[in-house]
């Protein structure tokens, strides 16, 4: 579930194994946006199409509940092929990014850290097809793929529902309605990560980082896999590029 890419991430081999990425507490390491106060004000850049706008909003609003984080949609930087990170705030974007694998990606850029900014793709090529396109299981790869990039992890890995959309359960119609909104838990988890302390400076004050094009689909095509693994790239100077990727369950 936690391969490293084969090429360009040796030195994170180690970071990974002292650190583990997904906690008891699902949380993606100990990473977490930086900030004066909480809540935290976190812009989402829409680069959607119309068809997409809906499950952001609803997301959006979702995880705008937790008294520690409030998400504010605004106009997108970028496209949504090319899905560009902007510093101190995440790019939310669809396009058909073709048979690699995966129906959902999360990335996060991080500086002494704390994560400096964060791009969400969600990847038409398989959602057009009939056993993904419904409702319920877009709403649940949003929700989720936004959801990483605020420094959360998975619930569960094994598939089955804990109605959360941080499990990997697959949404099968419009009616399969588990998995699609957060739970408790996951309020309680954002509550851990920035409800303990907050920082001297918004992340927006830390210098922007490199979008590096080989991490949107550096992956292996036709690898064993579970549905989610985690990659890691060392940016130097103590930065990093983490990537979330949510496989199709039923491969390509």
């Amino acid at each position: 579930m936690r391969r490293l890419l084969a090429t360009g991430v040796a030195t994170l081999a180690i970071l990974l194994a002292t650190t583990t990425v997904v906690t008891a507490t699902h949380s993606w390491s100990t990473y977490h946006w930086a900030r004066g106060a909480n809540p935290l004000a976190l812009s989402l850049g829409d680069n959607l199409t119309p068809d997409w706008d809906g499950y952001l909003v609803t997301a959006s609003a979702d995880w705008s509940l937790s008294t520690v984080l409030e998400t504010t949609i605004v106009a997108g930087s970028t496209t949504g092929r090319k899905c560009k990170p902007s510093a101190g705030n995440v790019q939310v974007c669809n396009a058909a990014y073709g048979r690699n694998g995966w129906l959902g990606l999360a990335q996060i850029w991080i500086s002494g850290g704390h994560i400096t900014q964060g791009v969400a793709k969600m990847n038409d090529t398989y959602f057009k097809m009939d056993r993904y396109n419904n409702t319920s299981e877009k709403l649940h790869v949003v929700c989720q793929e936004i959801a990483h990039t605020f420094g959360l992890g998975h619930q569960d890995e094994s598939g089955i529902s804990l109605d959360t959309c941080m499990d990997y359960y697959h949404n099968t119609s419009d009616a399969d309605t588990q998995s699609t909104r957060p739970n408790a838990h996951d309020y309680e988890q954002l509550e851990l990560i920035y409800g303990s302390h907050t920082d001297g400076a918004a992340s927006a004050a830390f210098s922007p980082l490199t979008a590096l094009g080989a991490a949107e689909d550096g992956t292996p095509h036709g690898a064993s896999r579970a549905r989610g693994s985690w990659y890691a790239q060392d940016l130097g100077n103590g930065r990093f590029l983490l990537t979330h990727v949510f496989w199709a369950p039923f491969g390509h």
